[in-house]
């Protein structure tokens, strides 16, 4: 990780307990997603939304590529990665996936649905 790369934590909330988290670094043309949701049952949308709130961030819009790592058998994520992203690949890695993908140029922005109240941190990585 680089001097310049920006980091990000991102959270949904429902009720009032964070329920999905990504922590997102934007390096020189490409993003990097770690994403991940409370285990068990969660209300529709609420991965989505939080797929959405990563791709929306005007610098992983501007971003070449996406590589991303989201818990194995979350397909709800998954899915809405390959809707707004293009050239996707996928690799299983324990108890993840690993996604590398292209960003469509200009990021193609599509609001999130859901409603969910999304909280977004900046990160200050410290001293390189």
């Amino acid at each position: 990780m680089g001097a310049h790369d920006l980091y990000w934590h991102v959270e949904i909330t429902h009720g009032q307990r964070t329920v999905a988290a990504a922590d997102v670094t934007i390096s020189f043309e490409s993003a990097r997603a770690s994403l991940c949701a409370e285990a068990g049952h969660l209300p529709p949308g609420i991965r989505t939304s939080l797929v959405d709130a990563v791709l929306d961030f005007l610098e992983v819009r501007n971003s070449a590529r996406l590589e991303a790592t989201v818990p194995l058998g979350d397909s709800e994520s998954l899915r809405r990665l390959r809707e707004r992203c293009h050239d996707v690949t996928t690799h299983p890695a324990g108890a993840s996936v690993l996604l590398d993908a292209r960003i469509p140029a200009g990021g193609a922005h599509v609001p999130a649905g859901a409603g969910l109240p999304v909280i977004v941190r900046w990160l200050d990585p410290g001293p390189a």
